[in-house]
């Protein structure tokens, strides 16, 4: 019989992993920062674009890369390229640049995604607490939005002091140093199995995974999660950044903090509101174990949250157009936590049902999935905005994916 997990020193190693890779102190201004650069929102729904189709084409390689010669040093390496980013966009002001910058984002995004979880789940089986994978998962990404909340404050911090939007790039280098430093900490049978580099071995290791992964996605339920869960967590990925010139508005609007500029008015109540929402995401992502449990099956939630979301996406732009900002920042909130209490669920359905040694293989395809949609509506939503304002352009592509939904909800047939 499988026991309780414990929470022991790697468990926090896990935890403290998840903090600092969210403390990407740009996150809560890149729309922001594209914007005061003289980026249009097509352009900069482009930029989103291309980065999703180059962390796509690079997905499924370091997922076998990964799995094939270890996954500490993968992890890694892909701080390193996010470091470089960093100091790009730091230093550059052109587009061309940005584009450049951007690209290096997805291919670190892709030697990253998926090898951590899987590193997570064959901890999990070791220590023979495979049962726990979505409690267990939750709890380790609640301090990634804990990282994010943090994030939100600090960056806030320096744009208040520096009034200049860049100083966030360099100073997210810091965090990505220590925790490359501290992945390499690791135990090294975490690699998973390691294939020196020798042309024979390199082929019979890739024969393998393939064969695996091939088995995998053979399997029809692999494939209603991959669609459910990819579809929801593209979205959000799409329309969060979106809140941020709709809190620019509400900033400047309020009677508060009338002695300072308008970008130090921004810095303060986008550093806030980030704050309080990762914080409330931080929660969700720990309980969404006990989320799952009021469901007679694993299936139901992730429909429910799927639809749910979508319909708060819808409200978004209603709100905006009647003035009500804040009820509209509530709407992004809420979709914000029901990514966090459906992507544990769903990430442990794919986990059951990968085999073992395509597990970082396997998570990847699912992260690639993400991106093409992705990759597809972040060009039209920014298209949509500047025609007709951010938060009519969450709506109007809330409407289509909730019109195309059926494709993507489980059936009865799934339990």
């Amino acid at each position: 019989m499988e026991s309780k997990y414990k929470k022991d020193l790697q468990y926090y190693k896990f935890c403290f992993y998840g903090f600092l890779k969210n403390l990407r102190f740009f996150d809560a201004f890149l729309i922001l920062f594209f914007l005061e650069s003289e980026i249009d929102f097509l352009e900069i729904g482009i930029l989103y674009s291309i980065r999703e189709i180059v962390l796509m084409v690079f997905e499924i390689p370091s997922g076998i890369i990964s799995d094939s010669f270890g996954r500490r040093k993968t992890l890694a390496i892909s701080f390193l390229i996010y470091i470089a980013s960093f100091l790009i966009f730091y230093l550059s002001s052109t587009y061309v640049v940005f584009v450049f910058a951007m690209c290096l984002i997805a291919i670190a995004d892709a030697f990253r995604t998926g090898v951590h979880k899987a590193m997570i789940f064959q901890y999990l089986k070791s220590n023979n607490w495979s049962n726990q994978k979505i409690d267990y998962y939750g709890n380790t990404r609640s301090w990634s939005q804990t990282g994010s909340a943090f994030s939100a404050l600090i960056s806030a911090a320096l744009v208040f002091w520096y009034l200049d939007y860049r100083i966030i790039f360099l100073a997210s280098v810091v965090p990505y140093i220590i925790d490359m430093l501290l992945v390499l900490s690791y135990p090294r049978y975490l690699e998973g199995e390691v294939s020196y580099l020798s042309i024979n071995k390199v082929r019979s290791k890739f024969i393998e995974v393939y064969l695996a992964i091939q088995q995998t996605l053979k399997t029809r339920l692999y494939f209603t999660t991959l669609k459910n869960l990819s579809i929801f967590t593209g979205y959000s990925r799409v329309i969060k950044d979106y809140i941020q010139p709709i809190i620019a508005i509400l900033a400047i609007s309020i009677p508060i903090l009338s002695n300072y500029t308008d970008n130090q008015k921004i810095a303060v109540i986008v550093g806030v509101i980030y704050f309080v929402m990762f914080l409330i995401t931080s929660i969700a992502s720990r309980y969404a174990g006990k989320f799952k449990s009021l469901f007679k099956n694993h299936y139901r939630p992730m429909n429910f949250t799927l639809i749910f979301g979508l319909l708060m996406g819808i409200m978004v732009g209603i709100f905006v157009q009647g003035d009500a900002l804040i009820l509209s920042i509530l709407c992004f909130f809420t979709i914000m936590i029901i990514e966090n209490l459906r992507k544990p669920i769903g990430i442990g359905i794919i986990a059951n049902i990968s085999k073992d040694k395509a597990m970082a293989t396997s998570l990847s395809i699912t992260s690639q999935a993400k991106s093409l949609f992705v990759a597809f509506i972040a060009p039209s939503i920014g298209w949509l905005a500047d025609l007709y304002g951010p938060g009519i352009g969450v709506t109007a592509i809330s409407i289509g994916i909730i019109i195309l939904s059926p494709a993507f909800l489980f059936s009865n047939n799934h339990g």
